[in-house]
């Protein structure tokens, strides 16, 4: 029994020294130190020694398991966790503070969206939506604007299929005042409505235009509706949004859905080092009879308004930004400050 405990041991640290991973070293402890192993083998035949050499025997195992086992703790911790080698480098203190993550937030323009739903929605105005694939009809037809007229040209917007007679051309839409008509052909009067959403025309990309940008249309119709309750709006929501100080004036334009018409400006210092100057931020004007002729509403009886602003230019004015393509590179560096 000595003599195999010798051999045991011998063997058993030949081996292990050979063990370079940690697949290697888990075969070695079953082998040796397992519930099935070796020296639980050498263990259960202590039982079959003589009376009077089972003192010997029993000390002897007992050096052989502490040597065995001794001789494995190392090994392990030679190898490290996983049998790779163990890390030179200083140890990871689980005791310090963890880094804390970037929280992220919406896109700037999400949050202007909202904030300026949430101003008209004080003043009344529901929400509509609309697709911005549309046709011919809803994009120009039903808003007044004549086929000679040079928004229509193919060079100012995105037609999807070309003009034909077996089929209306198809385009994404240049204007959410599409929104507008459609609401109104499925609903009778009186409409207080917005309807923020993406626009597309081929513009060429500058510091105050884009291909693809948004808007925020509204349209008010009721009986006896007139310019001062389109003026007062604007008015309300320029000082809402901006602060009681925003400067804000309509200049007289031309829009061929809009009767009178006029330009809304605000005065808006795009860069700190530079004056306040008055940057126009959309159209407005009296719905024109023929829009409502058009849509089945009885112009004699019903009257309205519409506006609409580029939400780009609002956040612009809000929050400084001298370039629209700023706010569409997905610099977080500068997002983060908005």
């Amino acid at each position: 029994m000595l003599q195999q405990l010798e051999e045991l041991e011998q063997s058993a640290l030949r081996e292990l020294s050979a063990v370079a991973d940690a697949d290697a070293l888990e075969q070695w402890r079953i082998a040796y130190v397992g519930a099935k192993g070796k020296l639980k083998s050498m263990a259960a035949g202590l039982k079959d020694v003589p009376r009077e050499e089972k003192p010997a025997v029993g000390k002897r195992l007992n050096e052989v398991k502490q040597a065995i086992e001794g001789a494995f703790e190392s090994k392990k911790n030679e190898l490290g966790s996983g049998g790779a080698p163990k890390c030179s480098g200083p140890m990871l203190d689980l005791t310090e503070p963890g880094l804390v993550p970037a929280i992220g937030r919406r896109h700037v323009l999400s949050r202007v969206r909202d904030e300026l739903v949430d101003v008209f929605g004080r003043m009344g105005f529901s929400v509509a939506q609309g697709p911005e694939l549309e046709d011919d009809e809803h994009n120009f037809v039903k808003l007044n604007i004549p086929a000679e007229h040079p928004a229509r040209e193919a060079s100012e917007n995105f037609y999807i299929e070309e003009q034909s007679a077996s089929a209306e051309p198809r385009m994404l839409r240049s204007q959410t005042s599409t929104v507008q008509i459609r609401v109104m052909e499925n609903h009778q009067p009186p409409l207080k409505i917005i309807s923020p959403g993406r626009v597309y025309r081929p513009d060429t990309v500058d510091a105050t235009h884009s291909f693809m940008f948004h808007q925020l249309e509204g349209l008010y119709v009721d009986r006896n509706v007139t310019m001062v309750d389109l003026k007062t709006t604007l008015f309300q929501f320029a000082r809402s949004y901006f602060g009681p100080e925003a400067e804000v004036r309509l200049v007289p334009s031309y829009f061929p859905f809009t009767e009178p018409s006029a330009e809304f400006y605000m005065k808006i210092r795009l860069r700190q080092d530079k004056p306040p100057e008055w940057v126009e931020l959309g159209g407005c004007g009296m719905v024109d009879p023929a829009v409502f002729e058009a849509v089945g509403y009885d112009p004699e009886e019903w009257q309205g308004f519409a506006f609409g602003f580029g939400i780009e230019r609002i956040a612009m004015g809000k929050y400084g930004v001298p370039d629209i393509r700023m706010l569409f590179e997905n610099d977080v560096r500068f997002l983060s400050q908005l």
